[in-house]
């Protein structure tokens, strides 16, 4: 088949409108009123995203009567929550082979773990009837070039020399082509249970709605200014009053942490995506997808795909884009040029779609930290608690974090508090220029590893080697 024209990857963005796909949505809920007045409680959650609504939703099904404030600087689910793939998966270490490389004692409770969190994310969803479309339909890894399809098998190879192999299925060409037709694809590893797709923005209002039925009070369009201690408790000023809570539980992520150290540990990295309008029954048939999984390429500079239940696909990734000093501002939040890369590599991938134009097109910042996962602790004496650097797993991992800084609040020891990956810190960025000059050095090498087969450089040899690096 013909490459597709550029002047037809070019038209098919003339009318993307500039928004996430999930939050042009005219069921959003209203914003709740801003906080006007001095609150007291038991424990304040900050930031309105994921990782601060499983936090308050987990607090009061741990304890019903405990009384719980959650304060948000703009609406619930308006930043990441609401503009990611939508990719819900099992895994706390940015898959197996990061894990491994880090925490190969304690992989394997890592992976039980993790398990065991999508389960309760899956039966959060039907105990509070959230409606976010909620699908284990799995994820597959694709290959788009040969020395990739050898990586997907020396992958399957490690996990089932761990015993980790199961619900793992190597797909070779034709196999892959049958789930999900591209000429690019060479192979595939599909993980059959360890990913959900789902609807963000839908899953964060979802949750919203619970903490609000089981009495949390939520403070919409109420920033947290300053972290200060308070007798026994803490103190969160607001533009319009304080909130004096006994503990505080920090789920800002990639915005500046009102625990002032540990902000050189993350940075925020930016990341596109875009929203095809709903295939026709003959594009339909022409890409199959009949298993709906999502997929991912296997470069280091890969993209993540996946079709919505109206029949869209959703492309993202690629484009990794850091600004110098760790700057955050919503002009980074649209960029042509990467939309016009995304939107070529689509064609790439499906040139039967030629024809087929994007509804919308957006971006937002990814809480990235060295070690490409989780990251948790305390500060003021153990009355605050913060778990940041999900560096694009916070669908999932967002939820494990939540009982991770519950757990650390309470004080007690816990299967989670006693691992390594808990206890441990990644290894903070550097000042700039330097951290800047690293990362684009980083991603320079990612490129051109990509295009001579896979071969590292003696740049990324030596990132692997303290284990740090780069991923979108």
């Amino acid at each position: 088949m013909a490459p597709v024209a550029m002047r037809s990857v070019t038209r098919s963005l003339s009318e993307a409108l500039p928004v996430s796909y999930w939050l042009d949505d005219p069921g959003k809920p209203a914003a709740r009123p801003a906080l006007t007045s001095d609150e007291h409680c038991d424990l304040l959650v900050v930031g309105g995203g994921y990782s601060g609504l499983w936090t308050a939703l987990i607090a009061k099904e741990r304890d019903p009567g405990r009384d719980v404030v959650l304060i948000e600087s703009k609406e619930a689910g308006w930043a990441a929550s609401g503009r990611n793939g939508g990719f819900c998966a099992a895994s706390l270490t940015h898959g197996l082979s990061n894990g491994l490389s880090r925490w190969p004692d304690e992989l394997d409770r890592l992976e039980e773990l993790g398990a065991r969190n999508l389960d309760e994310i899956e039966a959060a969803v039907a105990r509070y009837g959230i409606d976010c479309d909620f699908e284990r339909t799995g994820e597959i890894d694709v290959a788009t070039e040969p020395h990739q399809v050898e990586e997907l098998h020396e992958l399957y190879a490690q996990a089932e020399g761990l015993g980790l192999a199961g619900g793992l299925e190597l797909l070779d060409k034709d196999a892959v082509r049958a789930q999900v037709d591209s000429p690019t694809f060479l192979g595939g590893l599909w993980d059959r249970h360890g990913v959900a797709m789902l609807n963000p923005a839908k899953l964060a209002w979802g949750l919203k709605q619970a903490c609000l039925d089981l009495g949390v009070r939520i403070y919409e369009n109420t920033r947290g200014l300053d972290l200060t201690g308070s007798g026994a408790g803490m103190a969160v000023r607001t533009p319009y009053g304080r909130v004096f809570a006994r503990r505080v539980a920090l789920g800002t992520n990639i915005f500046p942490s009102l625990v002032k150290r540990i902000r050189p540990f993350t940075v925020p990295v930016y990341d596109y995506a875009l929203m095809t309008e709903p295939l026709s029954p003959e594009q339909l048939k022409a890409v199959g997808w009949q298993n709906r999984q999502g997929l991912g390429d296997s470069a280091n500079q890969f993209h993540y795909f996946r079709i919505t239940p109206d029949h869209r696909i959703l492309w993202g990734g690629y484009d990794a884009i850091y600004p110098y000093r760790g700057k955050l501002d919503s002009e980074y939040d649209h960029r042509p040029e990467t939309y016009l890369r995304l939107a070529q590599h689509f064609f790439t991938c499906f040139p039967q779609l030629e024809g087929l134009n994007f509804s919308h097109a957006w971006g937002g910042a990814i809480d990235t930290c060295s070690r490409f996962s989780a990251f948790f602790g305390t500060a003021h004496s153990g009355r605050v608690a913060y778990a940041a650097g999900f560096t694009g797993l916070g669908v999932g991992a967002t939820r494990f974090g939540a009982d991770v800084m519950l757990d650390l609040l309470d004080g007690t020891p816990t299967e989670r508090t006693r691992l390594k990956m808990v206890r441990s810190k990644p290894m903070p960025f550097p000042p700039e220029p330097i951290a800047w000059t690293g990362i684009t050095l980083t991603k320079w090498s990612l490129a051109r590893a990509d295009a001579r087969g896979g071969h590292r450089n003696l740049w990324l040899r030596a990132m692997d080697r303290f284990g740090l690096g780069f991923d979108s």
